[in-house]
């Protein structure tokens, strides 16, 4: 039995296991706090096999996770298959529509950057695919999260798009695609400085949305904007990890935001996805030269930059298998969201 959480360390299911549910969400429904996300059990470095499907956990007090298996499938022996290990599938998120009684899940795939929409009758599944290959506005599709007005129905999709610009977008009716309805949330950037790791939440009746720089599993300084409604504008807030000095959202990235049931707290969850690698501010200033370098001719990448990049684990070459969680609360400072490092806590202190 877990009697805290315990952020960074490894975190083990009710089985004993190492929890499988990377880059994924959290949805709380009759009593239960369901956590989902991609199984990376057999993902090793320079390996074929990216995500074994969609692991999903269930627990009542979001420190016991009972392991329900999995929500999507792997398909190892059909190449074809969205669902086939080395398809790149990534960030899972399920929204449910009130409207129609179905959940909505979408999947990210960073082979060809874009879109997989599925939908189910209930939240463990089945799920029926309608929707093989999405690209929002005929774009690459990245990082993204979704939202919904529990007042009037509309649901929203927040994404990165190209590796220039973060949008967000009203959804059709069914939440399965994009509307022609969009606006520009940031524009004109480029790695490192590009924005990934979207994950919206609401507080207070404001949005927020806070996302990672791009510098693949390596981590790196997040940001956080606020508007006054979902589809904006939105104002920058600044980096709202309090005292963090590796430079890098306390070496995580995260991946979802959510409520804590029945409160307005908002817990934010992220991966560590390479325990072993620590950045430091150091570290992350040679990724921004080395990064940068190739966009901005006024960086100046050194070898010294360069190696430092090269040896780092990399999308190709990181075991995310071991990666572990970075669960904390988030904060409230003269209105603003802070997140501070805390070893341990548990969420009974927050109410």
């Amino acid at each position: 039995m877990q009697t805290k959480i315990e952020p960074g360390k490894v975190w083990l299911d009710t089985k004993g296991q190492r929890i499988q549910a990377h880059g994924g969400s959290v949805f709380y429904e009759n009593g239960y706090y369901y956590w989902y996300g991609e199984d990376k059990t057999y993902t090793r470095k320079k390996g074929k096999l990216w995500t074994w499907g969609v692991r999903c956990y269930r627990s009542a007090d979001l420190m016991n996770w009972e392991d329900l298996g999995h929500i999507i499938e792997a398909e190892p022996r059909d190449k074809k298959s969205l669902f086939h290990p080395n398809r790149r599938l990534d960030r899972p998120h399920i929204i449910k529509n009130e409207a129609t009684g179905q959940y909505v899940l979408w999947l990210k795939y960073c082979d060809k950057s874009h879109f997989a929409v599925l939908t189910a009758e209930s939240l463990l599944g089945p799920y029926t695919l309608v929707e093989p290959f999405l690209q929002p506005y005929g774009r690459k599709a990245g990082d993204f999260d979704l939202a919904a007005d529990l007042t009037t129905g509309q649901g929203y999709l927040y994404v990165e798009l190209d590796h220039e610009e973060v949008v967000v977008c009203k959804l059709n009716s069914g939440y399965t695609n994009v509307s022609e309805e969009y606006a520009v949330i940031y524009s004109g950037l480029h790695p490192p400085f590009a924005r990934e790791g979207v994950t919206h939440f609401a507080h207070g009746g404001r949005h927020y949305l806070l996302t990672s720089g791009m510098s693949g599993y390596v981590p790196n300084p997040s940001e956080i904007a606020v508007s006054d409604s979902f589809m904006g504008p939105f104002t920058v807030l600044g980096d709202p990890h309090v005292g963090d000095t590796s430079a890098a959202s306390f070496n995580s990235q995260a991946s979802c935001a959510f409520h804590l049931a029945g409160t307005e707290h908002i817990i934010l969850a992220a991966d560590r996805w390479v325990p072993d690698y620590v950045m430091t501010k150091e570290r992350y200033d040679s990724f921004v030269r080395a990064i940068g370098s190739r966009y901005d001719k006024s960086l100046k990448a050194s070898f010294a930059d360069m190696k430092t990049m090269m040896t780092s684990p990399m999308i190709g070459s990181a075991d995310t298998s071991r990666a572990n969680y970075v669960w904390l609360p988030v904060e409230w400072h003269e209105g603003k969201p802070a997140i501070r490092w805390r070893d341990e806590w548990k969420p009974d202190e927050l109410i």
